[in-house]
């Protein structure tokens, strides 16, 4: 679903008008409006704030694109050369891409290290600031299962 259709969607089951919501995250009723009708839509963090105020996850309002993707860094396989890892007894890993995951060994600790060296990247693919690309990815790799499960 859009994000314009889930915004709406997580606005009204908070029963609020799109004046109250627009209070909430420090904007005009008509800045809802647009995001609501799809002219324009909120940026990185402004999607945040929204998920919060909402109290939805962040990825929901996103509405990226449902493909199979690196479960450590969240690039998805079907960018040119994107290779699966392997496992330690070589086998390939459909989970994690050769640069997070290879000869059974992860090649990250911490998200913050996954962040460090593949936001230059995303900038360089889609053209968002080096600053959203760390936002993006700060809100991405919490939602992986790499991740996910290292929080357990």
């Amino acid at each position: 679903m859009a994000l314009k259709d889930q915004l709406i969607q997580a606005r009204k089951a908070k029963g609020m008008t799109q004046e109250e919501l627009a209070g909430k995250v420090f904007v005009t009723r008509q800045a809802v409006s647009r995001w609501e009708n799809g002219e324009t839509t909120p940026g990185i963090d402004m999607a945040k704030l929204l998920a919060s105020v909402l109290d939805v996850p962040v990825m929901q309002l996103l509405d990226l694109p449902q493909e199979p993707a690196c479960q450590c860094c969240g690039t998805p396989f079907s960018i040119p050369n994107m290779v699966c890892g392997h496992d330690v007894d070589g086998n390939e890993n459909p989970d994690y891409c050769k640069w997070c995951y290879d000869d059974g060994t992860f090649a990250y600790q911490t998200m913050d290290d996954v962040i460090e060296s593949s936001a230059p990247y995303l900038v360089e693919a889609s053209g968002m600031t080096l600053d959203e690309a760390v936002s993006f990815m700060g809100a991405l790799l919490p939602t992986l299962d790499h991740w996910r499960t290292e929080q357990r």
